[in-house]
């Protein structure tokens, strides 16, 4: 099964990201992470969706894509050729035995600490999928209370960027 990971840039208007997704299930594809959020322009936000594709190809999925109304531009990240981050907060049980140690973790993996309280502290860690896991996995014998993670979002390498030109393409 090979991930892809697409940026779409959209008018940031209502229902498009629900057309969006919609058309992915359609299609039998399973989207891994999606992350939206507002881009230098007002009227456009970008999309980063990981979709993994076992026996589909994925053009026809960009190409459905492309052909909805609110869709700008379509264009597949290469892991090489771009910077990849996803978010994970972790609330993790502490107690006066084990708190530096859980310091002393979170250093290593070059997360902070956002918030403490008597039994417990929330973690921040920002990086690539497996940095992340290695993170959740070095964690949990502590025990792990709480954990949310964002999707991935994206930007290609270099000085070239997705938005200097907003039009139809993939």
């Amino acid at each position: 099964m090979s991930r892809h990971t697409l940026s779409v840039l959209v008018e940031n208007r209502p229902g498009v990201l629900a057309r969006t997704a919609s058309l992915f299930a359609r299609r039998g594809f399973n989207i891994e992470s999606l992350a939206v959020g507002p881009t230098e322009s007002d009227e456009v936000s970008r999309m980063t969706i990981v979709v993994s594709v076992e026996g589909h190809p994925l053009e026809q999925v960009t190409k459905q894509l492309n052909k909805l109304v609110n869709v700008l531009k379509i264009v597949e990240l290469d892991s090489t050729q771009s910077v990849q981050r996803e978010l994970v907060l972790i609330k993790v049980k502490t107690s006066p035995q084990n708190r530096s140690q859980i310091l002393e973790t979170v250093s290593l993996f070059r997360a902070r600490v956002v918030d403490v309280s008597q039994d417990s502290v929330t973690i921040e860690a920002t990086g690539v999928r497996d940095k992340l896991d290695a993170l959740v996995q070095v964690l949990e014998p502590y025990g792990i209370k709480e954990l949310v993670q964002s999707g991935m979002v994206a930007v290609g390498r270099g000085q070239k960027s997705l938005t200097d030109k907003t039009s139809r393409a993939s």
